[in-house]
């Protein structure tokens, strides 16, 4: 299967319609550079089942997406990451992008918020490079996941179990390989959060 950047018609995607988020709240963590259709087309997902969806960034005013090979939209930040508390939230996503996860994963504020998901127990989802922010949260170790095909070896070295799939489940943890895998993704990550906190879901 061909992983390159596709074009996402968000129309054509199947949304999961068997699941009622209605009260369910999710992270949607994400600096300067996220790809754009990693952004968008989850969160399509999610507010379509009824979830609320908050932008969290290192930004306190907006933020700016990437769409393959160049600068695209600027988004709203709902909630500084400075300012956020994962207690308020049931699930975090997090979208790929080359410069958004090397952001975060440099930020300590942005490294503890997604750590405490998985203390905690609670779904999270990370699709194509947005796993790399997770390696500095020391949680990777022990799962089975996949990423965009570049940090493999990354993950490998923090000691995932990491395959070749669309995408992977493993205790509330979503793991998809690239903008190719959103239908496969959105379906699991909806799926993911409304089956609410999984036990064996940890740091």
């Amino acid at each position: 299967m061909r992983l390159g950047w596709v074009e996402i018609n968000l129309t054509n995607l199947i949304i999961p319609m068997d699941y009622n988020l209605n009260g369910k709240k999710v992270a949607c963590m994400v600096a300067d550079g996220f790809e754009q259709s990693e952004l968008e087309s989850p969160v399509k997902a999610l507010r379509d089942a009824g979830a609320t969806v908050e932008i969290v960034s290192p930004n306190h005013d907006k933020v700016r997406g990437w769409a393959h090979d160049h600068w695209d939209k600027e988004l709203p930040v709902d909630v500084a990451i400075d300012d956020a508390a994962p207690s308020d939230y049931d699930a975090l996503l997090l979208p790929g992008g080359v410069i958004n996860p090397d952001t975060l994963r440099t930020n300590h504020r942005a490294v503890a918020f997604a750590r405490q998901f998985f203390r905690t127990h609670k779904p999270v989802a990370a699709i194509c490079h947005g796993p790399q922010t997770l390696i500095n949260a020391e949680v990777v170790s022990g799962r089975k996941m996949t990423s965009y095909p570049s940090i493999k070896q990354d993950l490998i070295n923090a000691g995932a179990n990491w395959v070749d799939e669309e995408v992977v489940v493993d205790q509330g943890f979503v793991t998809s390989r690239s903008p190719a895998d959103l239908e496969a993704f959105n379906r699991k990550l909806v799926e993911e959060v409304a089956e609410g906190k999984h036990a064996h879901q940890h740091a």
